[in-house]
């Protein structure tokens, strides 16, 4: 059994990190020396801590020694191993963003509340029992869940254990509530009290249904104004750049000449005009870096929003939403709303983003109950009168006892004389 070397090494920039050395066999039998960053000395002040941080990977380097199979690992054990293995910077399997959110549920609740039981202890019923209790939203319990199971299945990759009891945890995701969208009347208004440069973010948002990452991440260059198109290649959270959410997600998004005529007012007015400048560009970096997206949100749009009095949670995300509300509204064809939209199936787009509004929930129950209403007084003038032959389809407006009376008007006087289904 080999427990592995621990040294701390100094770097050019930054604080001191912690490195894990150990010896490797290969397939043909020779030996090589490997090494593995555990972390700084902020994370790890001490060697105590950091070589309790390198449990998981002792018991990896010495997969089939019969002394460390009769041990078990903690979560928080696990846990750290995950961290070494996954949550690197140099890691290019998840992005940024996702680190991040990781890295938060790890840390806040996974670890507080799981970190000191052993593996084998981690029984099914409880944590569903605790998920229950949790004061969070579902769909953040639904990504705690997502992450433990993942911990254990990385156990399982790696034989530190033999089994997931996250497995048949039930937990919903299904939101408390529906996410806002806004009306056209409501986005005017909104837009019409915005400066040049913040307008031209949230019509830019509004009108090719960008995520925030996308629409910051932006340079000159991927707009091409001649072809009248976006390439969208990169994202950027909390300022630090990435890649695209999803492979659909990098498609290139039309640029219709209002956006274009946009963002050229705009290109005039901002110091940052160069090909490889962003497209907004911040000058509290001297353009190295665009806006903060949430800054923005937080000291222009939001308090345009409450001057227009929108009723309503407004966010990056809520443009995005309206985006694919009023793609349904004007009959754009699913498959090219899950283009625009650069979604990677078409159930997401039915099922998360697109929502009907009242007006055109109101006009489709209209049809529906003149159908009802014409047949019925159909039947009833058909009864009324032997002689009249039957036929096959009815006029959309039908003769009453007096002038032809438009349906649209009927139904008013008709629809809240007898509910639906007590006829």
């Amino acid at each position: 059994m080999q427990l592995g070397s621990l040294l701390r090494s100094s770097r050019r920039r930054g604080p001191d990190i912690w490195e894990f050395r150990y010896r490797d066999r290969r397939h043909n039998g020779r030996r090589i020396y490997r090494r593995i960053t555990i972390g700084n000395v902020k994370q790890f002040k001490t060697e105590a801590s950091a070589r309790k941080g390198i449990t998981g990977l002792i018991k990896e380097i010495n997969t089939g020694d019969f002394r460390l199979n009769a041990t078990t690992m903690t979560v928080a054990e696990l846990v750290d191993h995950y961290r070494q293995r996954e949550l690197t910077g140099d890691n290019s399997w998840k992005s940024y963003s996702t680190k991040r959110g990781y890295e938060s549920y790890l840390k806040n609740w996974i670890v507080p509340h799981w970190g000191q039981y052993e593996l084998p202890q981690i029984k099914t019923v409880e944590v569903e029992t605790w998920l229950r209790g949790l004061s969070l939203a579902k769909s953040s319990c639904a990504k705690i869940r997502n992450i433990l199971s993942v911990l254990f299945n990385h156990a399982c990759r790696y034989d530190l254990f033999d089994r997931n009891p996250i497995t048949l945890v039930r937990h919903s995701a299904k939101r408390r509530k529906i996410p806002d969208v806004l009306t056209v009347e409501e986005t005017q208004r909104l837009l019409s009290v915005l400066a040049v440069k913040e307008r031209t973010m949230v019509l830019m948002a509004v009108g090719t249904g960008l995520r925030r990452s996308e629409l910051f991440a932006l340079k000159w260059k991927d707009v091409d104004f001649t072809a009248k198109h976006l390439d969208v290649t990169r994202s950027i959270v909390s300022q630090v750049v990435g890649t695209c959410k999803t492979e659909a997600s990098q498609k290139p998004v039309p640029l219709h000449d209002s956006l274009a005529k946009v963002l050229l007012e705009w290109r005039r007015q901002t110091s940052y005009r160069k090909r490889e400048d962003w497209v907004f560009a911040s000058p509290h970096s001297q353009g190295k870096l665009p806006y903060w997206a949430q800054a923005i949100m937080r000291y222009h749009v939001g308090p345009a929003a409450q001057k227009v009095k929108l009723q309503k949670r407004v966010g990056w995300h809520t443009f995005r939403h309206t985006y694919s509300t009023m793609l349904k509204l004007v009959g754009a064809d699913i498959k090219v709303m899950q283009e625009l939209l650069r979604h990677s199936s078409v159930r997401c787009t039915l099922d998360t983003y697109t929502q009907a509004i009242m007006p055109a929930k109101r006009a489709a129950q209209d049809a529906v109950l003149s159908m009802i209403l014409a047949e019925k007084r159909a039947a009833n003038s058909d009864s009324s009168d032997p002689t009249s032959a039957p036929q096959d389809g009815y006029d959309s407006r039908t003769q009453l006892d007096g002038p032809t009376v438009d349906l649209c008007t009927e139904l008013h006087r008709f629809a809240p004389v007898t509910p639906m289904g007590q006829e």
